[in-house]
């Protein structure tokens, strides 16, 4: 399988999960392979599909899934690209790229009318420095959008911040409990929400609000966080205790499916991996892994951000790749040194400043 990236489009099945990944272009190829309920999805959902904020971690992942699982459909990347070789990859991948500064209400009123929206735009880190920008990014661009596609399916990225923390022995925060996290990041989420939320009234804009928590990819993610502390011998905090993943290919899966459940008016969905998981259990068992002895500090805290997925299982089942599946290829991509973004996803942060 370490030559995946070469071979034709397969659909992506459980059962046939590849052992590991030795280079950067395998575990690309792989998360862009669709599964059939996507593209039985995605078949259903008439016309094209464009993504804002495409240029993230997530985005170009996303947007390669779109086109592996909808050949006959459009898929339009729209970003600053301040990296042109992203760019340059999504186009060579078939998909169609627009430059645009998203705060620029003129830019996105120029874009096409688009059936579909992947909403993906926003602003995390450096949150606690700009607080100002951090606002305006995630509820005065989504207002824009919002207006300016009102006639369009949107899916809007959001988080499982944007919940209180709930007690580590239930099973997470569902889409019906009260909104009322710590820090202006996520203050700030729900906002970007209520944007969406309010112009979806006004105009019966079908969508889906997606409150994603911690998507797992090998180069990034909180089992790579832990992974490479254990490596290196640096202490890991325990104070959050515990945490729930999800691999990206079944997020960035999620997320497309998601067009097909539309609602008007928008409505929330919790997306993430079915466990609430002990970051103790997870350190000791990649220290298992990897050969070391993880050093722990703090003692856990009785809450956590979890999510409840209930609603996302029963619509679109459980995730194909498992928890332990995703220890299995963490462990053995730092083990041998393959690249990371070097983007810590601070997830001990529990004043929800970032």
């Amino acid at each position: 399988m370490s030559d995946i990236n070469k071979a034709p489009i397969a659909l992506l099945d459980g059962a046939c999960l590849p052992e590991r990944f030795d280079s950067v272009e395998a575990l690309d190829a792989f998360i862009a392979q669709p599964s059939q309920a996507l593209i039985q999805d995605l078949a259903a959902v008439e016309g094209d599909i464009m993504i804002l904020g495409a240029s993230g971690k997530m985005g170009p992942s996303l947007a390669r899934l779109a086109r592996n699982a909808a050949p006959d459909k459009k898929i339009i990347a729209v970003a600053r690209f301040s990296d042109p070789a992203s760019k340059t990859e999504l186009e060579a991948n078939g998909i169609e790229t627009i430059t645009c500064d998203l705060f620029d209400a003129t830019a996105i009123e120029a874009l096409p009318k688009v059936e579909n929206i992947i909403f993906m735009a926003g602003r995390k880190f450096g949150s606690d420095g700009n607080q100002p920008l951090t606002w305006a990014a995630n509820t005065h661009i989504p207002a824009l959008v919002a207006q300016a596609f009102s006639s369009s399916r949107i899916v809007a990225f959001s988080t499982g911040c944007v919940y209180a923390f709930s007690q580590v022995d239930g099973m997470g925060s569902d889409e019906n409990d009260p909104l009322d996290p710590p820090g202006e990041y996520a203050q700030s989420c729900i906002g970007r929400e209520r944007m969406f939320e309010y112009f979806s009234g006004v105009h019966d804009t079908p969508g889906k609000i997606y409150r994603l928590n911690y998507a797992i990819d090998l180069r990034y993610g909180v089992l790579h966080d832990i992974a490479v502390k254990v490596r290196d011998g640096l202490p890991i905090d325990v104070t959050m205790g515990h945490v729930n993943v999800i691999w990206q290919g079944d997020a960035n899966a999620i997320a497309l499916r998601c067009l097909k459940h539309a609602t008007v008016p928008t409505s929330p969905i919790n997306v993430t991996g079915p466990e609430v998981i002990s970051v103790r259990w997870l350190a000791e068992k990649l220290g298992e892994k990897l050969g070391r002895a993880p050093i722990i500090t703090g003692e856990e805290a009785p809450a956590a951000w979890l999510s409840n997925t209930r609603v996302s299982n029963g619509t679109f089942g459980y995730p194909i790749v498992s928890l332990n599946r995703m220890m299995d290829w963490t462990a053995h991509w730092v083990s041998g040194g393959l690249p990371s973004h070097n983007k810590p996803t601070h997830f001990e942060a529990r004043d929800g400043a970032y």
